[in-house]
């Protein structure tokens, strides 16, 4: 039977591990963005950086159980497909993907009480799918390497 994601992702001794190479995939992403939309999504991630020191690594760290969550019925499915690439899988149900992953950290805006991070958040949250979903090769790619047995 295939672990699930949860197991694969979330193991005590894995998790540090998948928050660090979450925080610096967000890094790569939002460094290789451009135009109008990358400088209002670098300008958002710097106002988040240096809102408090580590508050982006807590909110990933916070918001990895719930992503997780989202994304256990495409490993499921990918897992039942025989597909070689989990990030292939998931671009090809990018928009999905990318809008549930996204509901994640919706639901956290609507909880949240620091209006810094909320204006920020707002900022970019209607084009925030498009980014999620030009992402998903890169997810993909770090769920299977966890899902593959290498902390490398």
């Amino acid at each position: 039977m295939t672990a699930t994601l949860g197991q694969i992702l979330l193991a005590p001794d894995t998790q540090p591990h998948v928050v660090a190479d979450c925080q610096l995939l967000i890094d790569q992403e939002v460094s290789g963005k451009s135009g109008v939309s990358g400088t209002a999504v670098k300008l958002a991630y710097k106002t988040a950086k240096s809102f408090a020191p580590g508050y982006l690594h807590g909110m990933v760290e916070s918001l990895l159980p719930d992503m997780v969550a989202e994304l256990e019925p495409y490993w499921a499915g990918f897992a039942a497909s025989g597909a070689s690439g989990f990030g292939d899988y998931l671009v090809k149900r990018g928009d999905e993907v990318a809008e549930a992953l996204l509901s994640v950290t919706d639901a956290r805006a609507k909880r949240s009480e620091r209006p810094v991070i909320l204006k920020a958040y707002g900022a970019v949250r209607g084009g925030a799918a498009k980014h999620v979903a030009a992402a998903l090769p890169n997810v993909g790619s770090l769920v299977q390497k966890y899902a593959d047995g290498s902390l490398s």
